[in-house]
């Protein structure tokens, strides 16, 4: 995923740009930038935020950058902001996003002029420096940036900063948000509305899908409006998303209020508790239990001082480990208790066994599995929500190829239909697979419901393969 923030302000806007990119950590674990224009021009700094927080890593530079215009990044992947100069001028660029097309889009770019990329670890081709590029075919800026949205196969959302101001361009069918906030002599924006608030800005607007904007210290100006088509991720609001943002006016831990009760209304099992897997998961365990009248519990706490989550090798199995040496059980709360748990979702699903595994070691008599969203059956095309290299990674794939073997001509619609006995079959696979005294999922109608947006504006490709 990604994370960023932006300011355009009269006066300095190191500070605000400091914290607000600092509170988008949550989107990203690899890489971190900031790039401020003021009357000495640009300046720009990327650091390797992997075993360290955005905030330690920049102390420097939010002291000793200045400039009245900003943009700052959390990144999965590539470095950025990226520092351009071309036909338009000098800009600094940031994207978030995910390029299906990139390899084509690349190779007809090195075949038609004399150019070349800077690749990153691994080979890969920077997706910053690449949108880059294809701007810079155009004659300008709004023409570049629009022509990007209508090429890419994917999604992508992009911050320019220029010296007259900085252009904001949601994504074409808005997979991921822009909001802006507005506060005296500033506008700032971000992915994540909560960031700006402490700040002292207020909700100002949100981009709609493919809606370019141009953010100066005076005023936000509509370059181009935005369609009528939307595909907001879905899964922003059942993980990704902070619990105190708000996309498309729904809130983050609202939603997750809702999605447990539905969850609950739809259960017969009996249990003594109710927990969250911390942190994704609590929420969505607060409205089950609220709805059903049984105990919410924490029979175990993540232990996360000297384990901040941008500590994530990139080696599966280091990451089990120190997933599982995050969780400190409570004894009393799980001796001989019939335990239900919430997860956000199972993706490999090997986390949640070791999780399961640990509360039957340290003495529960059961524990039932409520993952917060349907099975995810899909891997992500448009947001880079997964690590996982192939499908196969997923849990229920390994399942239905477990089930059906290799069969190229598969129809797996009937493994996405919770009333069908292949669906069925499949979840009570995975139940006893992963060592779960029962497993339920949440259904797609109910969790459409609990967001409350009409569902053609919602993506779910992850979980029924619909475009």
């Amino acid at each position: 995923m990604g994370g960023f923030f932006a300011v355009a302000a009269k006066n300095d806007c190191v500070f605000d740009l400091f914290f607000g990119t600092d509170y988008h950590s949550h989107l990203g674990t690899r890489r971190a930038g900031m790039a401020v224009y003021g009357k000495d021009g640009f300046d720009r700094s990327i650091h390797n935020i992997e075993n360290a927080p955005f905030r330690t890593k920049f102390e420097k530079e939010a002291n000793e950058m200045h400039g009245y215009m900003g943009i700052g990044c959390i990144s999965d992947y590539e470095p950025q902001p990226l520092i351009v100069r071309s036909h338009h001028g000098t800009y600094a660029i940031t994207t978030v996003g995910k390029i299906l097309n990139i390899n084509k889009l690349s190779d007809e770019l090195l075949k038609a002029g004399r150019m070349h990329f800077q690749e990153m670890s691994g080979g890969e081709i920077n997706a910053t420096e690449l949108v880059a590029a294809l701007i810079n075919q155009q004659d300008s800026l709004i023409e570049g940036i629009r022509y990007v949205q209508n090429i890419i196969e994917g999604s992508i959302t992009i911050l320019i900063l220029t010296p007259t101001g900085i252009y904001a361009a949601r994504d074409r069918l808005g997979r991921t948000p822009v909001m802006i906030g507005k506060k005296d002599g500033a506008y700032c924006a971000c992915f994540e509305s909560f960031a700006y608030l402490n700040l002292g800005y207020q909700d100002y607007m949100e981009l709609g899908p493919g809606e370019i904007v141009m953010i100066t210290p005076e005023s936000v100006t509509s370059l181009l409006p935005p369609g009528d088509e939307m595909k907001i991720c879905t899964f922003l609001w059942i993980y990704y998303g902070y619990p105190t943002s708000s996309y498309e006016g729904v809130n983050v831990e609202t939603m997750r209020y809702r999605c447990g009760e539905m969850l609950a209304d739809r259960d017969d099992v009996e249990a003594d508790t109710v927990a969250g897997v911390p942190d994704s998961g609590t929420a969505h365990a607060i409205g089950y239990a609220t709805r059903k009248g049984i105990p919410f519990t924490r029979p175990f706490i993540k232990y996360t001082p000297t384990w901040p989550r941008s500590f994530i090798p990139t080696i599966q199995s280091k990451r089990n480990l120190i997933a599982k040496m995050k969780l400190i059980p409570i004894h009393e709360l799980i001796t001989n208790k019939r335990l239900l748990l919430i997860d956000d979702s199972i993706v490999r699903g090997t986390q949640l066994r070791e999780t399961t595994e640990f509360l039957y070691r340290n003495g529960a008599k059961e524990v039932h599995i409520r993952p917060a969203c349907p099975p995810l059956v899909y891997g992500c095309k448009y947001l880079n929500f997964s690590r996982s290299s192939s499908e196969m990674d997923l849990i229920t794939r390994r399942i239905i190829r477990k089930l059906e073997g290799d069969r190229a001509d598969l129809d797996l619609s009937q493994y996405t239909d919770p009333e069908s006995d292949k669906y069925r079959s499949m979840v009570e696979t995975i139940g006893k697979e992963l060592n779960f005294s029962s497993l339920r999922y949440h259904r797609l109608d109910d969790m459409i419901k609990a967001v409350g947006l009409n569902p053609c504006k919602l993506c779910t490709y992850c979980w029924n393969g619909k475009e």
